[in-house]
């Protein structure tokens, strides 16, 4: 049976785990597998969701020796053979969009090895050998009703980050959390800081970008996750709940919204502490550092010098920031942003520092730069036509701002 486009019936997910093995071709590797593996965890889970992914993640459990049985399958293919925990034999190997890992049944029997896994809904089975699925904690069910649920709270404080995970499935697939989850996170959200950070900033990556992400970051504010107790109080931290998104294109929201999401809930300490690149770091500031101007100040008390500084320095991020405009500019804003011919919103110059150095009698260093910042701003306010004005300008500008030699 299929309700709502999920598969329900046992015998059709069986088909589609069988179609899908087939059409990713990893087929190859299940005469490497000893009696009693099974497949596990998120692939199946997708299958019968119906999702379709251009990157497969693959999970086996096997026996016992997972490190020989996947340094086997890697040498015969080619793979790219990682060891992930020595101690518990848990490896990766990848074949271009393909990663399968392997590891070793933690429990005497294949229903307690699920018993210890996250949520229900990956702990879900298919056995190799004997074409069947097992299902002990209803995951099909639960998959069914859109909800998150764990067997034992033990299993998520055994692996903290699978508390943030919560959030990530909330975000990617649209998932309830189970009432009695919702309160194990409130009161261990904390253990989450035992979690090495580059795990951290993974999970904070997906719930950003998930198709769900805005309801996902609502319940990471209101569950105060990170243990920020005077964050969200900062008015940096906008009710998101009161923005439309529909002024941006799919594209768009795709690309700006997870910036603007993770300013909701870290701040500058905490993405350094998450391990998140210089980039990102600095976009963020860009974003708080123009918001707390404007808090202070209308958007049409910057002056001219003010104004250009914006945009140059958002002009790359420019509709992460539109949400901390008034409402009614943000739209003329998105639309002179998507002109690439607009000066102001991508500032310019009609000339380059070789050029300068060509007709003009100046060389390298902070006069340089402060010459191509003068022109590229009267270009941008239309105060600029044309190459020989450039150089014109740029001839009155040297006069007037060169250092005076007595």
């Amino acid at each position: 049976m299929k309700k709502n486009n999920i598969y329900t019936d046992h015998t059709l997910i069986i088909n589609e785990l069988e179609k899908s093995i087939k059409i990713y071709n990893w087929d190859f590797i299940l005469s490497f597998l000893p009696a009693g593996s099974f497949l596990v965890g998120g692939y199946i889970r997708d299958t019968i969701l119906g999702r379709m992914s251009l990157e497969v993640d693959v999970d086996i459990v096997v026996p016992s020796n997972a490190i020989d049985i996947g340094q086997r399958i890697s040498d015969k293919f080619k793979g790219k053979f990682i060891i992930l925990d020595i101690e518990r034999e848990v490896v990766r190997i990848i074949f271009n969009d393909i990663s399968i890992d392997i590891a070793n049944r933690i429990s005497p029997t294949i229903e307690g090895d699920l018993k210890n896994r996250d949520f229900s809904i990956n702990a879900i089975a298919f056995l190799f050998d004997k074409n069947c699925l097992l299902d002990p904690l209803n995951g099909i069910k639960d998959i069914e009703l859109s909800l998150l649920r764990t067997y034992s709270p033990k299993n998520l404080l055994d692996d903290p980050l699978r508390i943030l995970r919560c959030f990530r499935f909330v975000s990617e697939l649209n998932f309830k959390i189970d009432h009695n989850l919702i309160n194990f996170i409130k009161k261990y959200r904390g253990k989450i800081n035992l979690v090495a950070k580059e795990r951290i900033n993974y999970e904070i990556q997906r719930i950003v970008k998930g198709v769900n992400a805005l309801e996902s970051i609502l319940l990471v504010k209101k569950f105060n996750i990170f243990g920020f107790e005077n964050l969200y109080k900062d008015s940096f931290f906008i009710d998101l709940e009161e923005i439309s998104y529909e002024q941006l294109s799919q594209r768009e929201r795709a690309k700006f919204l997870p910036l603007f999401f993770i300013v909701q809930i870290l701040d500058q300490v905490s993405l350094e502490k998450f391990k998140f690149s210089k980039a990102e770091i600095l976009e963020a500031k860009l974003l708080r550092k123009w918001h707390l101007i404007l808090r202070k100040r209308n958007i049409f008390q910057l002056n001219e010098l003010e104004r250009f500084d914006l945009h140059q320095e958002l002009e790359s991020i420019l509709p992460s920031f539109i949400f901390y405009l008034p409402q009614n500019l943000r739209s003329d804003w998105l639309n002179r942003w998507r002109d690439k011919d607009d000066k102001l919103f991508h500032p310019t110059n009609l000339v380059n520092g070789h050029v300068i150095k060509k007709y003009l009698n100046i060389e390298d260093g902070p006069l340089m730069g402060k010459l191509l910042y003068y022109l590229s701003k009267e270009l941008a306010y239309d105060r600029l036509q044309n190459f020989d004005e450039a150089i014109y300008k740029a001839k009155r500008w040297i006069e007037q701002n060169a250092p005076k030699c007595d």
